[in-house]
């Protein structure tokens, strides 16, 4: 195939490994595809353009990249814990990743029970310990029933969003509340299964062993016992027709429609979960690829790495054997299946973590080797990855090309009925 006939723009699905960050797998794909002969046509071409740009011959001469990065962008974050289907845009194909962030995911996650952290996950701090002996497979599946549906969650304290400008964890970690209350949101969940039920000491999940202190525990403790005390009362989970009047995409969802306007100092509260496009994407341009970085300046704390433990570990104590589930979820966008987990100990009377999650679906894009670039592929080398991601990008032009023709077909068919009627 020529360099003028060959698709380098598009959208396809890269197989995510844990333990790293969505802005760390664009990184690494830049790098791989900065220096391979696949991309060569499509940086000439971008440097010629960027020449031919009046603000770029404006430029002063030190101002001037010698480099082009080849442009790349994702179309969701994942945890840094969490593997499977992340969306990745590469060039003009970056334009289309905000349609994906609307769209439904499904997820695999393993709950383990008996602990409660900061984060909601494995990789937080213990903020509280349960009873977790009464928590069988059918109490489990009886739990379930309220989760399913169109319900209300509400996002951890420890998670991004922003209250005023300034992110909720921020918030926590300087031991204060946030200035607004966190409300619930909608969100739907279409499918909840349980996959496989591990009994205490079956399986290979454990509990974090580093403690919250401080501030810090005190914050989180107290919005664990809102948690609690809202489950008990049944307010949480299931919405009803009011609950979903007003604004309910996600974009400011901290509350109901008013039927007044709100105090002059009501606090700004962004619950935007999913970054944007333009957000998420690498520009063609050179850019820092350390901490300081406009990427990471960006992304979430979902995208910031693993932080490194700096208290000691709890002493030692006999080794809990707490029960642990592993389900599978089909939900909305705005779904954060921390919270699922830590809701789901509650309902339970007991305490719960998510302890790994895959997200093995995002829009028509499935976690397969065959439907993905796995990691293993660029280690491979360019003979491997080349061939697989031009078949992908391939078959993005030609699904585009279709629903193209389909929406033409639509307009005629529209425009033959209404010559008819008249």
């Amino acid at each position: 195939m020529s360099d003028a006939a060959r698709t380098m723009d598009g959208v396809f699905a890269v197989h995510k490994p844990a333990d790293i960050t969505s802005a760390q797998v664009l990184r690494d794909l830049q790098r791989q595809f900065n220096r391979s002969e696949f991309f060569k046509p499509w940086l000439a071409a971008e440097r010629q353009r960027l020449k031919e740009e009046p603000s770029w011959n404006n430029r002063r001469r030190g101002k001037k990249s010698k480099y082009i990065d080849v442009k790349l962008g994702h179309g969701g974050t994942l945890d840094p814990i969490a593997t499977g289907v992340l969306i990745t845009a590469v060039g003009k194909g970056t334009k289309q990743l905000n349609n994906f962030l609307a769209c439904t995911k499904t997820y695999e996650a393993v709950v383990l029970f008996g602990v409660a952290t900061d984060s909601y996950d494995r990789v937080g701090k213990v903020v509280s310990r349960a009873p977790y002996e009464h928590v069988t497979r059918e109490k489990v599946e009886e739990a379930l029933k309220k989760f399913r549906g169109k319900i209300m969650q509400r996002p951890s304290i420890f998670s991004a969003l922003k209250v005023n400008g300034k992110k909720l964890y921020e918030y926590a970690r300087e031991g204060k509340e946030p200035p607004a209350e966190i409300l619930e949101r909608p969100v739907e969940v279409s499918n909840l299964e349980i996959v496989e039920w591990y009994d205490g000491g079956s399986h290979k999940y454990v509990w974090p062993t580093e403690e919250a202190e401080g501030p810090e525990k005190d914050i989180a403790k107290k919005m664990l016992a809102k948690d609690s005390t809202a489950m008990e009362a049944g307010t949480t989970t299931k919405t009803t027709s009011d609950s979903l009047v007003g604004d309910t995409s996600g974009q400011d969802g901290t509350s109901q429609k008013r039927k007044t306007p709100p105090p002059p100092d009501t606090a700004n509260v962004d619950t935007r979960e999913d970054t944007t496009a333009a957000e998420t994407s690498i520009p063609a341009k050179r850019q820092k690829l350390d901490s300081e970085s406009q990427g990471e300046q960006t992304t979430t704390t979902e995208d910031k790495e693993l932080p490194a433990s700096t208290t000691p570990a709890a002493e030692a104590e006999p080794s809990p054997k707490p029960p642990a589930v592993k389900l599978t979820m089909t939900v909305s966008s705005g779904f954060y299946v921390r919270s699922l987990s830590h809701d789901l100990g509650l309902a339970l009377g007991s305490n719960a973590i998510m302890s790994e999650l895959i997200r093995t679906r995002q829009g028509d894009f499935e976690l397969s080797p065959e439907k993905t670039l796995e990691y293993s592929d660029m280690e491979a080398g360019e003979s491997v990855w080349a061939p697989k991601l031009q078949r992908f990008l391939d078959e993005w032009k030609n699904k585009g090309v279709q629903q193209e023709e389909r929406a033409e077909d639509k307009s005629v068919a529209a425009d033959a009925k209404q010559e008819a009627e008249n």
